[in-house]
Parts: structure tokens; sequence; C-alpha cells
């Protein structure tokens, strides 16, 4: 005794695992809305971190500039451009990436300044420097990047 197996199309695509247009559309729906919603939630941790990042940018522009004094017996200086949110060392310039409203404030010895918003921390060869300080601040955040002019340390004071 056989039987015959053999089904019709209809009922083999009636039973195939898988999801329904409408479902589809329905998840879709739901991932735009989650999109929509998200980046407004976690803006200001962005923010934070940009500025934390950028303090510990500084601060490592900073050292570098000292270790650069030192090794290559030579006066460095880091420039910064308060306008600009830009540092710069060696011919090589880099753009902090801060919120639009975060200010920044260089305070260094008159001899450093270059105008109104742009001036730089000199590091001498025996590792002493001009000394400064540079502010970061956005919202209720702030980072302040101490430089001793003895001993040409670097700090980073929140």
């Amino acid at each position: 005794m056989t039987r015959d197996i053999a089904q019709s199309p209809r009922s083999v695509f009636r039973h195939a695992p898988g999801f329904s247009l409408l479902e589809l559309l329905v998840v879709m729906a739901i991932l735009a809305l989650a999109a929509a919603v998200v980046p407004p939630v976690f803006a200001p941790a962005l923010d934070k971190l940009q500025v934390s990042s950028a303090a510990r940018e500084v601060a490592a522009a900073l050292r570098l500039a000292r270790n650069t004094a030192v090794s290559s017996g030579r006066e460095t200086v880091l420039g910064v451009d308060v306008d600009a949110k830009r540092i710069s060392l060696n011919e090589r310039t880099r753009d902090l990436t801060l919120p639009k409203d975060a200010v920044i404030t260089l305070t260094t010895a008159d001899a450093e300044r270059n105008s109104a918003s742009a001036g730089g921390i000199r590091f001498f060869p025996d590792g002493s420097s001009t000394g400064g300080r540079v502010l970061l601040e956005h919202a209720a955040r702030s980072y302040r990047i101490d430089v001793n002019w003895i001993t040409g340390g670097v700090a980073v004071a929140r």
C-alpha cells in the first residue's frame, strides 16, 4: 500500500516558516521610532565625553611638548587658539572636538601671547616652562589643565 505524498504548492507555502510583510513593517516602525528617540537622550553624555576627551588630549599634547623640549635640547611651544578651538605643536595643528558652546580659556605669560585669542606655553630643555593654564568649560562641567612653571609638570583637575 503506497500513498501519494505529493502536496500542492499552495499547501507547502502555507506552512513555510518566516515572517509576514506586516510583521516586518511593524518591526521597522519600532526601529525608526527608537532611532528618533535615542540620540537626544544620549546627547548630553556625548558632550561630557567630548569635553573630558579634549582635556586629556590637551594634557597629552602639553606632556609631549615638555618631553620634546627635554629630549631635543630645544625650546618647544604648544600653541593654543581659543577661538578656533585648536592646538598646535611643531607645525602640527589639531582641532579639538568640543561641543559648539564649549569655552576654552588660556592663561599664559604675556610674552607667550600671540593675540587676544591665541598664545602658547613654552617648555625649556631643562623641563621647566613658562607655566600656564588651559580651562575647558561646557555646561556645569569644567576641566583645568595646569602647567607648573618650575617643573613643567602637567596636572588635570575637574
